[in-house]
């Protein structure tokens, strides 16, 4: 796939959008709020890459911003709302991602806040550079919290989501190993429209004036 500004800007429009529609769906339920507000953090983050690719890279604010969202903020964001969706059964076995979240966030928080971070256009990708310690460690925390999450949920319409996401790292990280932030979280994004339906799939059905549910 060809990545550039206005790819960016057009998918996260699109995803944005999903995710407005996603959380008015959601609103009857506030514990999918979280999740179904997913979308729209991913379209908006499209966005702002869609301005790191306006300003050639660097480390400016939009770059900051980036890095951010994709990777102290979501690697808690996403166990976090999977515990609050998930049904009561399954909540026991989602405090292991939910603590490797929070481990992964506060390790990637001060990581940002002692070194900067760079993008760098190559070619139709951007690559991010960090120069984080303990890398391989602190990867596998973040795969924990967020796939793991989703493949712990016992919900198949998350799980669904984690594999479909588990799949775009494989594939980000064979084709685009120095890019692979970047196309992961753009391959992410397009996949978060599952979970429009998925809070669509789990919206009571309007009752019909003799009480019975309508079909």
């Amino acid at each position: 796939m060809c990545w550039s500004a206005t790819a960016d800007l057009i998918a996260g429009g699109a995803i944005t959008a999903v995710g407005v529609a996603s959380v008015a769906s959601a609103a009857w339920r506030p514990l999918d709020l979280p999740l179904a507000a997913l979308p729209l953090l991913l379209g908006a983050h499209q966005i702002v890459e869609a301005v790191v690719w306006h300003n050639g890279g660097g480390t400016g604010p939009a770059t900051v911003i980036w890095a951010v969202i994709a990777l102290p903020l979501v690697a808690l964001w996403v166990p976090a709302a999977v515990l609050c969706a998930a049904p009561p059964g399954a909540r026991r076995r989602l405090v292991i991602p939910l603590v490797a979240g929070i481990a992964t966030c506060a390790a990637l928080a001060h990581a940002l806040a002692s070194r900067p971070v760079t993008a760098e256009i190559r070619g139709h990708t951007v690559g991010y550079s960090l120069g984080l310690p303990w890398a391989g460690l602190i990867v596998l925390g973040y795969l924990l919290a967020t796939i793991g999450s989703l493949l712990l949920s016992g919900d198949r319409g998350l799980v669904l989501f984690g594999v479909l996401v588990a799949g775009g790292a494989a594939v980000s990280f064979g084709l685009w190993r120095q890019e692979y932030i970047s196309t992961w979280c753009a391959f992410a994004a397009l996949c978060s429209v599952v979970l429009w339906f998925w809070v669509g799939r789990r919206r009571p059905r309007t009752p019909l004036p003799s009480g019975e549910p309508a079909p």
